[in-house]
């Protein structure tokens, strides 16, 4: 390395886009500051249109090395490159300084920015300078959500020796998986995966599971964290339950299932689903008789376990210490009553995909047969075996996704699942016709190339285009895209209309956020300290975060995150220490860091 080299910066213009963005002008002020910088370009000083006429300015300059500091700098860095050459410079000597990847991007950020930005300048990874004090830490570890990525977070943890607070606000574990019928590519049984491990965490004696429960509250700091939970009443006792289900029978009250996605109803005391951990149990506040108006109390009266059901019992708060938490809350599916185009809400039969998995589904409302919905005596739109059988199936890709009326980002699963059900209707009904309305086909895992292909020489119609509208016409429902192969509309009519909804963060995700001190990013994930070399780390201490929460994934990178989650915290418990927060970490110590072990050594021209 020369002891001579000059170093400029360019700030990219496009840094400063929103009003809590990093303030641009103390950047700048910053970066004078520094002795060992000979130049700096505000964003919109250079021409970065024309490469010959940026050679001549790093060539007047003799500029040796280039700092690109933005948000996204690498969209500009080969224009940089080519300068550099022609200017007869190493191309080599440029360096990407990223604020997003570092989530340093509102105005709060400002100061940790400039931090990022000396490490950049003074030719120091981040991360070397970046290394917070660390605490003893609690052995104890909590993993909030408990679905595929709680459940083998809990399970890695808790198979090591240590013990496991596996929360989760339902009354059982199993989450999103647990409703699906079959996984792909390989269209193995999901039940046939999840229902183990399932079991397995509710046998476990390192794993305290807390289902029916809510973080309420976090004190304390990294390594000893101090938890309030809140345990919402189940009115009835988990101990002397025997699951007998003579009070679901006699209960005359129903609501909305949500193990079914609502495609049908069940009664207010109930079990989620047959394979439900625990397979106890539970009285839905929101829709019992007794709770809401003092009257009924007919399961009290039907028991065969004196004081099994305590109708009259009260929400508790208790309060647990761990050193670690590995946060797993999962995703919530688009809504797609919000895109009123394609007429959900409106024709009862416009599904959801979440919807579509439970008819599919051998343990769903009509036993698998794939039927339309029919209304009951009280006007509710449900499935029963004694629907029509549809002739025809459209599925919809990209509800909610792709779009910059509402996510702009891909959904990641939303195209396998789609061919995975259109495969389902072909199995169950041969002759029904099947079409796919597609954006792209982003089949990018492991044998997934391979099952689009199969799932085409099944006979299922691909069209290629964006779908505008879905309506009512003569009975059946009329599907208008675009066909951009044959570069035409098409107006197609089927019995029944499948929305591929795209997933989105959780609605509570900000309260979660705000309680443990991690942060979200625009589209409102939770952000890990780095996406490249810390995807399960955040920025607090002892939180990491694993699963969909962190961004739409597939159920193998969901339980990879997991397991990566759950390695990270094994260490800690190991060496009995966990570092602080980098975001605590004062910016001074990081540029004070990075100065001692920076190997430039520059000469700076006055």
């Amino acid at each position: 390395m020369s002891n001579a080299l000059k170093t400029g910066v360019y700030f990219c213009k496009h840094l400063n886009g929103h009003p809590d963005s990093i303030q641009l002008n103390e950047l700048y002020a910053f970066a004078e500051g520094m002795e060992e910088l000979a130049h700096i370009w505000r964003a919109g000083d250079l021409d970065l249109l024309d490469h010959q006429k940026l050679a001549g300015v790093i060539s007047t300059l003799e500029i040796d090395r280039i700092i690109l500091a933005g948000e996204k700098p690498g969209f500009i860095q080969s224009m940089f490159s080519k300068a550099m050459a022609v200017a007869g410079k190493n191309p080599a000597q440029i360096t990407n300084v990223s604020f997003a990847e570092h989530n340093a991007i509102r105005q709060k950020d400002t100061d940790f920015a400039k931090a990022i930005l000396a490490c950049a300048i003074l030719d120091v990874p981040f991360e070397l300078a970046a290394i917070p004090d660390e605490a003893d830490v609690h052995p104890d570890t909590l993993v909030i959500g408990g679905g595929i990525a709680g459940i083998q977070a809990a399970l890695e943890i808790a198979n090591a020796g240590k013990k496991v607070y596996l929360l989760e606000r339902t009354g059982t574990i199993g989450g999103h998986m647990a409703m699906f019928d079959k996984t792909f590519p390989t269209l193995d049984c999901a039940a046939c995966i999840l229902t183990p491990k399932m079991v397995e965490v509710g046998q476990h004696p390192n794993i305290e599971l807390m289902t029916y429960c809510e973080v309420d509250g976090l004190s304390g700091s990294p390594g000893n964290y101090q938890v309030n939970i809140l345990k919402k009443a189940r009115r009835v006792d988990l101990a002397t339950c025997i699951g007998c289900g003579i009070c679901t029978e006699k209960c005359p009250a129903k609501a909305p299932s949500e193990f079914d996605d609502g495609t049908t109803l069940r009664k207010s005391i109930y079990i989620p689903f047959p394979q439900a951990v625990p397979n106890k149990y539970l009285i839905d506040a929101d829709s019992c008789t007794y709770v809401l108006n003092g009257k009924c109390g007919v399961c009290v009266k039907f028991c065969p376990v004196e004081n099994c059901i305590n109708l009259d019992e009260k929400d508790e708060k208790v309060e647990i210490t761990v050193g670690n938490i590995i946060v797993a809350t999962g995703f919530q599916t688009f809504d797609p009553k919000r895109a009123e185009q394609y007429g959900y809400g409106k024709y009862p039969n416009v599904l959801t995909s979440l919807e579509f998995e439970r008819l599919v589904n051998a343990a769903g409302p009509t036993g698998g047969f794939i039927t339309s919905r029919t209304q009951d005596k009280k006007g509710n739109w449900i499935f029963t075996e004694e629907g029509n059988e549809p002739k025809s199936v459209a599925l919809i890709h990209c509800i909610g996704s792709r779009d910059h009326n509402y996510n702009q980002y891909c959904s990641r699963v939303c195209c396998m699942y789609s061919l995975k059900l259109a495969h389902l209707i072909k199995e169950k009904i041969p002759k029904a016709a099947v079409y796919e309305y597609y954006i792209d086909m982003r089949a990018f895992g492991k044998g997934y190339e391979e099952f689009s292909e199969r799932i085409k020489e099944e006979g299922v119609h691909m069209i290629r285009g964006r779908t505008a509208k879905v309506e009512e016409k003569d009975g059946q429902l009329m599907v208008r895209s675009e066909e951009i192969y044959e570069e035409r509309i098409l107006e197609q009519k089927v019995d029944m209309v499948v929305l591929s909804v795209g997933l989105e963060a959780r609605a509570d995700a900000a309260n979660v956020a705000g309680m443990l001190g991690i942060q979200q990013g625009g589209d409102g994930w939770f952000v890990e300290s780095n996406y490249l070399s810390e995807p399960t780390s955040t920025f607090s201490g002892g939180i990491a975060i694993a699963g969909a929460c962190q961004g739409p994934k597939d159920i193998p990178d969901t339980v990879v995150q997991a397991s990566a989650a759950a390695s990270r915290v094994l260490q800690t418990i190991l060496r009995g220490k966990v570092r602080m927060g980098i975001k605590d970490l004062p910016p001074e110590k990081i540029i004070e860091n990075a100065r001692q072990i920076s190997p430039l050594k520059m000469e700076v021209e006055s």
